[in-house]
């Protein structure tokens, strides 16, 4: 077959010379190697020529469509009043932003502002171990929160990297980088999602700070919790004295305009947010109950947790995050009901394709964020997965609909985003072309 992709291809080898990887977050670096140019609403084109529609969205990020017009002109209209970074004092757009946020998450007393959802998820940690004098943090397998120490590991391990499922028990710290301290992973236990009892053991032989986890595990697809599993979690915190902190950097927004712990019920210590809060543009967020995000202003030096950042609430950033809230409230929009239908429509599309073809699928599916499983159940863990999954028939689907304009990350078992842009015909369309994609398979 001709090679569609002949530029971005040479793109990928003249960065090489400069760059690493040839690509500055490695994780984007996929087969093939695609080197996208624009993209309006649900659309975007590669410097090939090639146009998609398309459910990556920036790692989900993108809630309202690529190139939103109401958030892009905030950010024009913020950049036209010569908004400056001054490094000094607060800024009126921070506080509005924060005000707005706390509003809109009624289980958030107060928030401190970041660039990126991995530093948020670094502060939350920080936060855990000043409150409770403890080191050991507890995470999940399969699970991201993103790039540092505490957390760099087991994200899409091999089943020769963490053996076979224990329950209880922990899994070895299967590191996704070189340069982190052996003396720093003996602080780290990774146990399975929906697993309170791997929870338990782990908190019999461990002093332990903190547990942070995606609500619903969407590193490795759509994992919900099972029925009261985050409940337990709850418990166990309360009883145990550590803080239970929801990463919602993916579930945040997407879900509800109060994250999923609004739709779940259960209240964190802290939550982390980032993508779609500012549809795209880089915005972490960390908040949590009053008395503990108060240590970032703690009296005592010595429990005092430092946040700095010269980019944090970045004025074009906050505009945006302003425009997406805002947006994302909107009773005449109308964004959670029309992601929501459009999700309906993509899982009983998928469902009757797969169905028709006899293969063995589950299509999972919270609200607008759908996976596609080759398996005959709704998966509990990454196990479950790992057990069960064809791989390689998802890697080849996956491959197909993006020759046909259908882009989905090459990676098995990574979410498909829908967005507020996409259209009943977008799904139409798509469901048409995994029509024929799955004949060919």
């Amino acid at each position: 077959m001709m090679n569609r992709w002949l530029a971005s291809d040479e793109m990928i080898r003249r960065n090489e010379k400069w760059i690493p990887g040839g690509v500055v977050s490695l994780n984007r670096k996929s087969e093939p190697n695609i080197c996208f140019r624009n993209g309006a609403g649900s659309h975007v084109f590669d410097i090939d020529g090639n146009g998609y529609i398309d459910y990556q969205a920036g790692f989900a990020a993108s809630f309202l469509g690529h190139n939103d017009p109401d958030v892009n002109k905030a950010v024009s209209s913020t950049l036209e009043a010569n908004a400056v970074l001054m490094g000094a004092g607060p800024t009126e757009l921070e506080g509005e932003f924060a005000e707005l946020f706390c509003r809109h998450v009624p289980t958030v007393d107060k928030v401190q502002i970041t660039t990126t959802g991995s530093e948020a998820t670094f502060h939350a940690i920080r936060i855990a171990r000043a409150v409770t004098g403890r080191d050991h943090i507890i995470v999940m397998q399969g699970g991201y929160n993103g790039w540092h120490n505490d957390v760099s590991c087991n994200v899409i391990s091999s089943p020769e990297d963490i053996g076979p499922r224990v329950s209880p028990g922990e899994y070895p710290y299967d590191t996704t980088s070189a340069g982190i301290p052996a003396a720093h992973k003996s602080l780290i236990h990774i146990v399975n999602y929906n697993d309170l009892d791997s929870v338990a053991y782990v908190l019999k032989r461990y002093p332990v700070a903190g547990i942070i986890l995606e609500p619903v595990l969407q590193n490795v697809g759509i994992v919900p919790p099972q029925p009261g599993y985050l409940e337990g979690l709850r418990k166990l915190a309360d009883a145990h004295g550590f803080l239970l902190i929801f990463d919602e950097v993916k579930t945040g927004f997407r879900h509800a305009l109060g994250g999923y712990q609004s739709i779940c019920g259960v209240v964190p210590d802290l939550s982390t947010f980032g993508k779609a809060v500012a549809n795209g543009y880089p915005l972490g967020v960390i908040g949590g109950k009053k008395e503990y995000m108060d240590f970032f202003i703690h009296p005592e030096k010595s429990r005092r947790v430092l946040i700095a950042g010269t980019f944090n609430a970045f004025p074009l950033t906050i505009a945006a995050g302003i425009a997406t809230l805002k947006k994302l409230a909107s009773k005449e929009q109308g964004v959670y009901d029309h992601v929501y239908a459009r999700g309906q429509e993509m899982e009983n599309g998928l469902k009757s394709i797969f169905a028709a073809a006899g293969m063995t699928h589950y299509v999972s599916r919270q609200g607008s964020a759908f996976c596609t499983y080759f398996m005959d159940h709704q998966p509990v863990d990454y196990h479950d997965i790992l057990q069960n999954h064809n791989f390689e028939l998802d890697k080849k689907y996956r491959r197909k609909l993006i020759e046909k304009g259908i882009f989905h990350f090459p990676l098995p078992i990574k979410q498909g985003s829908i967005s507020y842009a996409h259209s009943q015909a977008d799904i139409e369309k798509t469901l048409d072309v995994t029509k024929e994609v799955v004949k060919s398979l």
